[in-house]
């Protein structure tokens, strides 16, 4: 791996990890405190209460030392058994990585699959547990980060619900980002991950799950040690709640910061700031004349995924921006070195956004695409400049 240049300024532009502010590296700094101490025991509470607000739900919220992959499996591992038949969601490539959990846990997989960036059609996912009416458990994705799109998890709660099934969402880059109200919409389990609209380092994974799904979880067969379920709430229920293994204090406290800036500007604020970056990225790529790819939706407001103009080597362009020191997300599998996605999930601002646009204008240049300099972040400011300061910068 080549090491960034030191002398040239460094953006952090992916949908994860994503930029950290600094309220956050700076708790981060401070001694370690143990994990069983009564100071602890104080902020432990404090995050789970913060992170009962952000999923919008009354459920535990269990905390592991882990990625949201981590989350993901515990799901699985808590929730389904060899044989088992599931229905698994996928649209790209973390929809994928259901099927792939499934299959590792040798479960019976229903594949649902349009193809990456499409949406998932609620009506199709109703036909498939028609078909199909011994499956328990749906597993879907808020934001599919692959390819830019965010889905309708609350009608795909309404269609499983109507079938008796439980809907488990990945939210991992969507919570914090995009609108997901567990218990309002009815979904069973959401699951998510620190690093990207939590503002917070990557290592921690989060997991609510409703008292249906936990019944569920413990009627199983053991299928986890580390990841149960049963164990993890029963610690969380006591009078001091805490988490059966070690967890990983200095990004706690790091979370409870980032959690304590998410409380502040209120997550309404949150939700229509990331919109609002959402539209001006997207009016960006209009601006410079290109596509988005996949469905447009007004609901992506966590990357956003441009289609590269086929006249030019896409593959090059995350290492052309990153000389300018813009790290930058391409695409993965069959659509790398088609697309480029940027971010808006999380510690990002409207000057985020124009760096960038203007980083790809300049790349695409380079590479000699006809491109009128100015075009796409004239695009995005205009955007920016209608809803007014106030609008695009969350709290320092």
């Amino acid at each position: 791996m080549t090491a960034p240049n030191p002398y040239v300024k460094q953006y952090l532009m992916t949908a994860g990890p994503t930029p950290l502010p600094p309220r956050v590296l700076s708790v981060m700094a401070e001694p370690v405190v143990y994990h069983r101490a009564p100071a602890f025991d104080t902020l432990f509470a404090r995050v789970l209460g913060r992170l009962s607000l952000v999923f919008q739900t009354s459920n535990d919220v269990m905390v592991f030392a882990s990625s949201g992959s981590g989350a993901m499996e515990s799901a699985v591992a808590n929730l389904v058994g060899p044989g088992d038949p599931i229905l698994a969601c996928a649209a790209g490539k973390f929809g994928e990585r259901w099927i792939e959990l499934g299959e590792a846990h040798g479960a019976d997989v229903v594949r649902y699959e349009p193809g990456w960036g499409a949406r998932l059609d609620p009506d199709e996912v109703d036909r498939r547990l028609a078909e199909r009416p011994e499956i328990q458990v749906v597993f879907a994705t808020l934001s599919e980060t692959s390819t830019g799109v965010v889905h309708d998890v609350q009608a795909l709660a309404e269609v499983a619900r109507k079938h008796d099934a439980m809907l488990v969402v990945d939210a991992v880059s969507g919570l914090g980002a995009a609108e997901c109200r567990q218990d309002e919409w009815g979904i069973d389990v959401v699951v998510t991950g620190s690093q990207k609209a939590l503002m917070a380092p990557p290592g921690l994974g989060f997991v609510s799950a409703s008292q249906r799904a936990l019944d569920h979880a413990a009627q199983r067969p053991g299928g986890t040690y580390y990841f149960d379920w049963e164990r993890t709430v029963a610690e969380l229920r006591k009078d001091a709640p805490a988490t059966p293994f070690t967890p990983a204090v200095s990004l706690l406290a790091g979370l409870d910061v980032a959690l304590g800036m998410i409380e502040e500007e209120g997550l309404e604020r949150v939700f229509a700031r990331h919109d609002l970056l959402a539209r001006a990225a997207r009016a960006g790529v209009a601006g410079l004349g290109l596509d988005l790819f996949g469905d447009p939706d007004e609901r992506a407001t966590v990357v956003t995924a441009v289609e590269l103009p086929e006249t030019i080597d896409g593959g090059k362009v995350p290492g052309l921006l990153r000389k300018r020191g813009i790290t930058a997300n391409g695409g993965q599998a069959q659509l790398k070195g088609r697309i480029l996605r940027i971010a808006h999930c999380g510690y990002f601002g409207a000057f985020d956004i124009v760096v960038s646009l203007a980083g790809l204008e300049q790349v695409l240049a380079e590479l000699g695409h006809e491109v009128e300099l100015g075009a796409g972040v004239g695009a995005a400011q205009r955007v920016f400049l209608e809803a007014g300061v106030g609008a695009v910068a969350p709290p320092a």
